[in-house]
């Protein structure tokens, strides 16, 4: 079987005229930035549509549909590229190859009549310069939908949807990953204590309680009032794990968003979170401020590498920045911006924070390393670094886990993947380790 990555850039846009008697149509314009962004110039989903300049006039309804869209195609590029190869005769510009691939993601994996999906792709190219291909656009796209979905009979789907060298990467867990890839993730909430779940939710061992996809998080009731926050379950566990107690000094390292730091402060600790990205700093602020943490925790704006506490600290909490692919159901953009030379650096760089984080502790300080990552060089490779530092290991105990026993390795480290809990929804990719300063 064909195996696809990440298409290259042409660097080309094509022109032609009636580029402006399309209607207008921000959800599909929104997703070709989307696409374009991730596939041409590697920029994240996110990036990509906060560059868009038709997503920065665009109503919330319309950008929510349009990252919807433009996800499905990243989380089926393989597959779409393999569908769509029978029916080109030779590569078009890449731009076309994105109207084509959003037009396929609409007509088998998002379940927009064929009218619409091949009507507005059409009206895509016209938009965006590219009538002279708005014939093969058509054309192309009513042949796939008068096969539809025998045009998926006999691919390997989930081998096709993830790039070659990350599958090896991942090993036996390979499979299991890759089916949960196809899908929409839940929506995950942690809640304050004391505080009752909004209506509907699922209640998972580990306390999360677990909405359907698409659920609209602003709108649960408690939202507001600062009751809960965003969280995938296994982005939970690491300070759940640290298991910080009331009145404990602790760090907080590369906070941003704030989950882990309000589940620390809502246990008692006295936290400081240190963020060092402003606008990720802005984020933090306002989630802290919704959870009513605000003059609870300090935050700092600093590079944990550089930054050091007034005084020894019990316990950190360093989620490292990484290549995310644990995070591919939410983001599937991982998928093709990283690249296998990417890794050297983000695990460089995580060796770096590991040894700021043990010079902040007192001695028999305790330290959870975590990274939202699946690739051995980051997670497993940098806590076996983290021992060759003179940090000594602090396995987690069967105990500790029996919420979650197969995520416990026999390093007593902590590895999910999102195919556990499958039956539920799954769970993002995380690896965690625990220390101890000597």
């Amino acid at each position: 079987m064909k195996q696809t990555s990440a298409p290259r850039s042409s660097g080309r846009r094509a022109t032609g005229r009636g580029a402006q008697a399309a209607p207008a149509d921000p959800t599909r314009d929104i997703a070709f930035d989307i696409v374009t962004g991730v596939i041409e110039h590697r920029r994240m989903l996110e990036t990509s549509m906060e560059n868009s300049p038709v997503a920065r006039q665009a109503e919330p309804r319309d950008r929510a549909a349009a990252h919807r869209l433009g996800a499905s195609v990243l989380r089926h590029m393989g597959t779409a590229t393999e569908v769509l190869s029978p029916f080109l005769k030779k590569e078009p510009p890449e731009p076309v190859r994105a109207v084509l691939l959003i037009g396929v993601a609409q007509l088998l994996f998002l379940g927009t009549p064929v009218h619409a999906a091949v009507a507005t792709s059409v009206a895509l190219a016209r938009r965006r310069g590219l009538a002279p291909f708005a014939g093969l656009v058509n054309a192309v796209l009513r042949r796939i939908a008068q096969k539809g979905d025998g045009c998926l009979d006999g691919l390997d789907q989930e081998r096709l949807d993830v790039p070659p060298w990350l599958w090896a990467s991942w090993g036996r867990m390979a499979r299991p990953i890759a089916a949960a890839l196809g899908t929409e993730p839940p929506l995950d909430l942690s809640m304050r204590p004391g505080c009752l779940p909004p209506p509907g939710g699922e209640l998972l061992p580990n306390g999360t309680v677990r909405f359907a996809a698409g659920t609209r998080v602003t709108e649960l009731p408690g939202f507001a009032e600062g009751a809960f926050w965003v969280q995938d379950a296994a982005a939970s566990l690491p300070a759940r794990l640290l298991d910080a107690k009331a009145g404990e000094q602790v760090a907080d390292l590369c906070a941003a968003p704030g989950g882990k730091t309000a589940q620390l402060a809502l246990a008692g600790a006295e936290v400081t979170a240190v963020e060092r990205d402003p606008r990720r700093l802005e984020r933090l602020g306002a989630n802290l401020a919704r959870l009513q943490l605000g003059d609870v925790v300090k935050v700092v704006q600093a590079d944990a590498t550089q930054w050091r506490p007034d005084a020894p600290l019990d316990a950190v909490l360093l989620d490292a920045p990484c290549s995310a692919t644990g995070t591919v159901r939410r983001h599937p953009d991982a998928l093709w911006i990283k690249r296998p030379r990417d890794l050297a650096a983000l695990a460089a760089g995580q060796q770096a924070l590991l040894k700021a984080a043990g010079d902040m502790l007192r001695p028999g300080g305790r330290l959870v390393y975590a990274v939202c990552s699946l690739q051995p060089e980051e997670g497993p490779a940098c806590a076996r670094a983290a021992e060759e530092m003179g940090l000594i290991a602090d396995p987690f105990t069967p105990e500790e886990l029996a919420f979650l026993p197969q995520a416990r390795t026999p390093e007593g480290w902590v590895r999910t993947h999102p195919g556990m809990w499958a039956e539920q929804g799954g769970m993002d990719g995380f690896f965690a380790a625990r220390f101890r300063k000597g």
